[in-house]
């Protein structure tokens, strides 16, 4: 009998295997980084945080200060995971609240392995921008710029990169990168030199997550926001939003919340009513539009005013509010 015909007596499981080794390549290692954006108000940060998350994670208004927080979003890719931290604008103020502000950026960029520096191509760069640079000259071997808003008139990428020359010299010029927040434009260019930049390690977040925020806090900033568009001329920095119920109701079907509009002056309080109720009513079906966008729930909406007398320079008030 010959060993072919022998081998076809044997069960197939019995016959011996030769193991050779599979050459894979190199495994490539997952990257993680916590990225600190900064930049002056109204550069387009909470845009671009939002552009690069693909999703809603900041608010957006064109007022400037309108970012209280450090507001943490994730992008997740086959590269690995990054945290995006969008941090209020950085300016030249004495003021309790803002200095507050400059505290939350200040300490997000400490914190961050990398910093993503923000800024707009259609303003020309002043004391202001100057001040920021300065700060961020230790920061430069970990730092990506971009230049935004370039689909904006008047955009002026050259002045720019002159500002930068002259103030971070020793930034490497192949991390500057002219874009569009608004138009998601050149913006996957600055994800692939973040992962370039970022160190080997494990993801911070699962990979559903695109956000960090609880359900109180996101609430919140989307009525702020509604409020600050509609009332940018009278008194966006004098108001805050604080959510005294959210609770489930009809079978987890529908959330209902309970939030209130917080104003300094009890003369405000109109304003934020408006005539007739006209006003807090456009801010509570806006607000309720979006919620219903980002939430799996019905939400419910009852908005209302109350008032809490300078709260601006209230220690308590401003820790409770920025210091989470």
């Amino acid at each position: 009998m010959s060993n072919n015909e022998v081998l076809e007596q044997v069960p197939l499981e019995l016959v011996p295997l030769e193991l050779v080794p599979l050459d894979r390549g190199p495994i490539e290692q997952k990257k993680a980084a916590f990225v600190a954006v900064v930049g002056r108000p109204s550069a387009g940060k909470s845009t671009l945080v939002n552009s690069l998350c693909g999703a809603k994670v900041a608010i957006v208004s064109p007022v400037p200060q309108t970012t209280r927080n450090a507001i943490r979003g994730m992008v997740n890719r086959n590269e690995g995971q990054l945290v995006f931290v969008d941090t209020p604008g950085q300016h030249l103020s004495e003021r309790k609240l803002n200095k507050k502000l400059m505290d939350v950026a200040g300490r997000a960029v400490g914190e961050a392995e990398l910093v993503l520096y923000v800024l707009d191509a259609s303003r020309h760069p002043g004391a202001e921008e100057e001040a920021i640079a300065g700060r961020l000259t230790a920061s430069v071997g970990r730092m990506v710029v971009v230049i935004n808003k370039m689909d904006k008139s008047g955009a002026d990428e050259g002045s720019i990169r002159e500002f930068l020359n002259a103030n971070l010299p020793a930034l490497d010029a192949s991390r500057i990168f002219p874009i569009s927040a608004l138009k998601n434009e050149g913006t996957d260019a600055v994800l692939q030199c973040l992962f370039a930049m970022a160190k080997p390690g494990e993801a911070f977040y699962p990979e559903e997550y695109y956000t960090d925020q609880d359900l109180n806090f996101r609430i919140a900033e989307i009525i702020r926001e509604k409020a600050i568009n509609r009332l940018r001329e009278e008194l966006p920095h004098s108001l805050y939003v604080d959510v005294a119920d959210a609770e489930l109701r009809d079978g987890d079907t529908k959330l209902w919340v309970r939030a209130f509009i917080v104003t300094e002056r009890e003369s405000q309080k109109g304003m934020v009513v408006g005539k007739g109720g006209a006003m807090i009513k456009a801010i509570r079906e806006a607000a309720q539009k979006d919620l219903n966008r980002i939430f799996d729930w019905k939400v419910e909406l009852d908005l209302r005013v109350k008032t809490a007398g300078d709260w601006r320079h209230n220690d308590t008030t401003l820790r409770r509010l920025i210091d989470r």
